[in-house]
């Protein structure tokens, strides 16, 4: 083995972190929107985690995990809700000169 080979994660090491990351925003509309609230929800946890009065840390800590669940499963869900529409409801329908009658069976005539 030489030494001078270098391992690289990415496919191009030239790719900046900000390049990579405008890429990504520009993929992925929702991300700037699902890391603040991240943020937020932590925030909230710690705030409420000060004032839990006398609840048991351990109910806490559940009651904050059920919370986060919901919260990815929610996000998920509205993820795949929104590809579901890209994919299947937004794209217009390419029109088929020669089966213009919209017969049953795809029957056409030319």
């Amino acid at each position: 083995l030489s030494s001078n080979h270098v391992l690289s994660l990415s496919e191009d090491s030239s790719i900046t972190t900000c390049a990579s990351l405008s890429r990504k925003l520009e993929r992925h509309h929702l991300s700037p929107l699902e890391w603040q609230v991240f943020a937020a929800i932590v925030a909230y946890g710690l705030y409420r985690l000060k004032s839990r009065g006398n609840t048991k840390m351990s109910v806490y800590l559940i009651h904050m995990r059920v919370a986060a669940q919901g919260f990815v499963m929610g996000a998920m869900t509205l993820g795949v809700g929104y590809s579901t529409y890209r994919e299947f409801w937004a794209k217009p329908k390419p029109w088929n000169r020669r089966c213009c009658l919209g017969l049953v069976g795809g029957a056409c005539f030319s």
